[in-house]
């Protein structure tokens, strides 16, 4: 016992001798006690209406905070008139309102009478992102312009999925096809027209959602992108090369890139059944880094280098012999004409370039409404270096000055008063004077 004593006296001197020491090093410890605090519950928010217009509000303003619950305070109702008024908030919201459409999955309600009003606890269950819902909320593509600039966005980042909200009268159905303008308008940016699938919402209305969803031969983004690079190099690459002294002689040039570059695949050709198919014979890609194509790539390839020199050159979609078919309308001089790159590669340049509606309407077929009439003077012909024929007098010694016409100091030529023209620096085509353009304008 007395041993236990000692060990404690011990053990106090040496607490005491270190809480000496920190005090005259300087160093104290403090202790501050605080009350307990209750906790106390934040304050339900509640909304006091009175009508159903702002019962409507009170709930949509939910929808487009993207909230879940709300108590609603409903005063100046009777009974059997506030579950009546939720349910046609609810159908009102979740079937006209573009947002509720496009972002609720469903309303409930649990109603409660309190004295003389009524108590609703409004819940929300939500099919999209709060995100999601951000970006429709007050964005309005009001332009088909916009709504284009938009579109070509969007395909060219190969995103799988785009909404937009607008006040245009257009269906899903126009949607689609300003899709397919946009990739056949812009092959240098878009390597492959995606499947587009369209929803509404609501179906009908002036202000509605359309949510867009796309998919391509490879779902990575990545992938698509790589090829979308791989395109446009190909296609400066091919532009670059091309050379000429006029107008026509480049766009010469650009098809006898095209030609050197790929090889027409009558095999993939009688397989294709419809324009836009995912097929690379069916793009640009196809036609510039593949190196083998059918019409529409070898017509989608052709306009991406027309494009990247600044010609107005447009994709035609039809038939040639029956059998799917593109081919592209460049215009020249003034006019416009026909020139199928695809059918130039299969037998020879001459046979399907500069040609006007009426050479190509043995073997083309196409819907002329909203197309350009092709109806210009000009032929592949007329561009065409033809080589000059054999000197008749070269290696006759016996030719004479008075058979060229140097006696007197006469010079060839001299007899008509002009300058004569030395061959070598005369190019094919320089004698001639680009058409006068028709006198009615050609249909835009």
């Amino acid at each position: 016992m007395r041993r236990s004593i000692t060990l404690a006296f011990i053990l106090i001197t040496l607490i005491a001798a270190c809480g000496c020491a920190a005090i005259l090093e300087g160093e104290t410890t403090s202790e501050t006690l605080h009350s307990a605090v209750p906790y106390e519950r934040p304050p339900e928010i509640k909304i006091e209406v009175s009508d159903f217009d702002e019962l409507k509000d009170a709930i949509l303003n939910l929808v487009m905070e993207h909230d879940n619950s709300v108590e609603i305070v409903i005063s100046n109702y009777e009974e059997e008139e506030v579950q009546d008024d939720i349910d046609r908030v609810r159908y009102e919201i979740m079937n006209d309102n573009p947002v509720g459409a496009f972002a609720v999955k469903d309303i409930t309600s649990l109603v409660t009478r309190i004295g003389s009003h009524f108590e609703a606890e409004i819940t929300i269950e939500y099919k999209r992102t709060k995100q999601q819902t951000e970006t429709v909320k007050y964005v309005n593509v009001s332009t088909e312009r916009y709504l284009r600039t938009e579109l070509l966005s969007v395909m060219s980042e190969y995103l799988d999925e785009a909404v937009f909200r607008t006040t245009l009268n257009i269906t899903a159905e126009d949607i689609v096809r300003l899709i397919r303008e946009t990739y056949y308008q812009n092959p240098r940016m878009i390597f492959m027209l995606p499947v587009t699938a369209v929803e509404v919402f609501p179906e009908t209305g002036e202000d509605r959602i359309f949510e867009l969803r796309f998919r391509y031969i490879d779902t990575s983004p990545g992938i698509l992108n790589s090829y979308g690079d791989t395109l446009a190099s190909s296609v400066r690459l091919n532009a670059f090369t091309a050379g000429g002294e006029n107008d026509a002689e480049i766009l010469i040039s650009l098809a006898e890139n095209l030609i050197a570059a790929c090889v027409y695949d009558e095999g993939i050709a009688r397989t294709i059944s419809e324009h836009g198919m995912q097929n690379f014979a069916a793009t640009a890609y196809g036609a510039l880094v593949n190196g083998s194509a059918v019409g529409e790539g070898f017509a989608m390839a052709y306009k991406a280098l027309c494009d990247d020199l600044g010609f107005d050159c447009r994709v035609m979609l039809g038939s040639y012999k029956g059998r799917v078919h593109a081919w592209n309308i460049v215009s020249l001089y003034g006019y416009f004409y026909h020139i199928d790159v695809a059918m130039c590669a299969a037998n020879g340049i001459e046979t399907a370039f500069l040609k006007t509606d009426a050479d190509f309407s043995e073997y083309y077929s196409w819907d002329p409404s909203g197309m350009v009439k092709c109806n210009g003077p000009l032929t592949y012909e007329d561009f065409v270096e033809i080589e000059a024929p054999e000197d008749p007098g070269e290696g006759d010694e016996e030719t004479t000055s008075e058979e060229t016409g140097e006696e007197n100091g006469e010079e060839p030529g001299d007899e008509t008063g002009e300058e004569p023209v030395e061959e070598a620096d005369k190019t094919p085509g320089d004698d001639m004077e680009p058409p006068e353009p028709p006198y009615e304008e050609n249909d835009d």
